[in-house]
């Protein structure tokens, strides 16, 4: 309408709900219960009636029906949108920085939307239907989640539920016995999918790295080196990457600068800390305790539990801030 793009998601979570039932087998056992054959199910995409039409109008009635039967095919019979799912629409995510700090890749909230598939499944003999739908059904209470990387651009990945809807069964044996037996299960199927818009990319707005530096001499002539530099970058104020240093040995109060923890050797003195939403700086580290800083930049001083993890704040977690969020700035002298 206003832009061109494709992202090739209907494509993507076609191919994924096929894929789901492309290694199914069947076994023929004889009298003894020995195994005496044992075959994968064919699947192609296509309408049933294909593949009926198919196996009635072969020439040469007398050839082995295990050559064609059993089979599976699988279509995309429908699509609806889903108002149960819907979010804000003008509420925007973001890739993040690029590899060269220099742009940010955004996109609108998907839209939510069914998309709902038919699979059939062809056999001549009972034992061989059930032996299918048996592999089946027990993956679908009623749903099975798909992963689907619908937007390869941004590394977009979700869960895509396939809720099973209903199962039909019809042993379509009309005619005289020189007519071939066709038993068909059709079952039904819902793909919980979402479509994206366009996905634009942005000069990066964020400030991650600054430096000045100082300078000494005459400036009338030609410029001197500088004679110092300050240099500072991006610095989270809590933690994202969820790993935890350990925990606290005793309740702590808003008062309180020396902390107790149940292992001290896994924090490093200079460093920030994440305890509970406080921003923490570490002064010193003890046999028991470590002694800090509370509440850093602006972040809220409250009372602590026993128990209560301790998380760190790295430059990982300064690599993970979402747009949006707060963060500080680190600073250093060369």
């Amino acid at each position: 309408m206003f832009e061109y793009f494709y992202h090739e998601i209907f494509r993507r979570t076609i191919i994924s709900f096929g894929s789901l039932f492309n290694d199914i087998k069947i076994k023929h056992d004889n009298a003894d219960d020995v195994v005496t054959s044992q075959l994968r199910v064919p699947l192609a995409y296509g309408p049933t009636q294909k593949f009926l039409a198919r196996l009635k109008q072969s020439p040469d009635l007398n050839k082995s029906i295990a050559l064609t039967l059993p089979r599976m095919s699988f279509e995309f019979i429908g699509l609806q949108y889903d108002p149960s799912r819907k979010v804000t629409t003008t509420q925007r995510f973001t890739k993040g920085l690029s590899a060269d700090k220099t742009s940010i890749s955004k996109a609108y909230m998907p839209v939510p939307y069914n998309m709902t598939f038919e699979l059939s499944i062809m056999t001549k003999l009972n034992d061989d239907m059930l032996q299918i739908v048996e592999q089946i059904l027990p993956y679908f209470q009623p749903s099975y989640n798909m992963t689907i990387n619908l937007l390869e651009t941004i590394g977009e990945k979700r869960d895509i539920p396939v809720i099973l809807e209903s199962i039909v069964s019809k042993d379509d044996y009309e005619g005289d016995f020189t007519t071939r037996r066709a038993l068909i299960y059709t079952l039904r199927f819902s793909a919980k999918t979402y479509l994206f818009g366009p996905i634009s990319t942005a000069t990066a707005d964020i400030i991650t790295k600054s430096t000045v530096g100082f300078i000494a001499g005459n400036l009338s002539g030609t410029v001197p080196d500088r004679d110092v530099s300050y240099s500072t970058e991006r610095r989270a104020l809590k933690n994202y990457s969820g790993q935890i240093l350990t925990v606290l040995m005793d309740d702590v109060s808003v008062d309180d600068t020396i902390i107790k923890v149940v292992e001290p050797d896994n924090i490093t003195v200079d460093t920030y800390i994440d305890l509970d939403g406080e921003e923490v700086y570490v002064k010193s580290v003890g046999t028991d305790s470590i002694t800090v800083s509370r509440g850093q930049d602006g972040t809220t001083i409250t009372t602590h539990l026993n128990g209560a993890e301790i998380k760190s704040i790295t430059a990982a977690d300064a690599d993970l801030i979402p747009d949006g969020d707060d963060f500080g700035f680190s600073g250093a002298f060369g």
